[in-house]
């Protein structure tokens, strides 16, 4: 029996938090440069977490700020999307 551990690229778990981020900035009908203002970045720096090519190197404190901004509990950015069947 092999128990070795399956792990995902580096861009998988940038994929849902940037997909999250995105998805809940627009419910709290918030555009990027209105987060940017609110945790103190840049709309180009918004864009890139966002982006499909993600910017690897947002921090622990970004993503606080963020989800502080956005009214929102850390998990729901690490949310998978639902498939429907």
């Amino acid at each position: 029996m092999d128990n070795k551990i399956k792990f995902h690229d580096d861009y998988y778990y940038y994929n849902i938090v940037r997909k999250n981020i995105k998805k809940y900035r627009k419910k709290a009908g918030l555009t990027q440069q209105q987060l940017a203002d609110l945790i103190g970045a840049s709309m180009h720096y918004i864009s890139q977490i966002e982006s499909a090519k993600p910017y690897k190197y947002f921090t622990l404190i970004i993503i606080g700020r963020i989800v502080d901004a956005l009214n929102i509990d850390i998990k729901y950015l690490f949310e998978k999307e639902k498939i429907n069947v």
